[in-house]
């Protein structure tokens, strides 16, 4: 069985941070409670940690870059990509593939190469999460560790309906909305043909 060592986890997930932010030439603000909860030392592994914690999610793509397949959320009753809170011991991209297989039942669903050379998600995104007090959780950040993940052509949806209400190819300019920013990374990096 694999140990976890919540340290080792935030000396990684302040690197890919770090990394990240270079690479995209993202402001130290943008990540500013994450980072104070870094240095505070806080269990950002576990999702009973509070102001936030981590999750994970994948934005899969098909095979020319020009469709998304998303899932309506069950809880926020909207469109978004699959993800969710981390489970250790994954790393970050294999919590984010795994969610991403459970929530649409696609099979043979692959992290696109750039991440196996960059070692870096695609971005990453700190959003409030309203209270849900049936659950005894706090209005309470998401700090959102994104990756790109292919589909293969004939990818057959079997979404998880315990999970979510449906999963369907969108157009790929609906991250305009969603995740702006993710989809300027991905444009910049010429990953995408809109």
């Amino acid at each position: 069985m694999m140990m976890f060592a919540p340290s080792a986890f935030r000396r990684n997930v302040q690197a890919s941070l770090d990394t990240h932010a270079a690479s995209f030439d993202i402001e130290p603000e943008r990540h500013a409670l994450l980072r104070h909860q870094l240095a505070a030392g806080d269990d950002i592994h576990s999702r009973r940690t509070f102001p936030g914690h981590v999750t994970t999610s994948a934005f899969i793509l098909d095979e020319e870059g020009r469709q998304v397949l998303l899932i309506h959320h069950r809880s926020l009753a909207r469109w978004l990509q699959p993800g969710g809170h981390y489970e250790p011991p994954d790393d970050l991209a294999q919590s984010a593939l795994r969610e991403a297989f459970e929530e649409t039942g696609v099979e043979g669903l692959r992290l696109d190469p750039w991440h196996a050379s960059s070692g870096i998600p695609i971005d990453i995104d700190s959003h409030l999460i309203p209270a849900r007090p049936a659950r005894d959780e706090p209005k309470h950040w998401h700090h959102d560790f994104r990756y790109l993940v292919r589909a293969g052509r004939d990818s057959r949806i079997r979404p998880d309906l315990a999970e979510v209400h449906g999963a369907e190819w969108r157009d790929l300019r609906e991250l305009e909305d969603l995740a702006p920013q993710t989809l300027v990374n991905l444009s910049t990096l010429g990953m995408v043909h809109l």
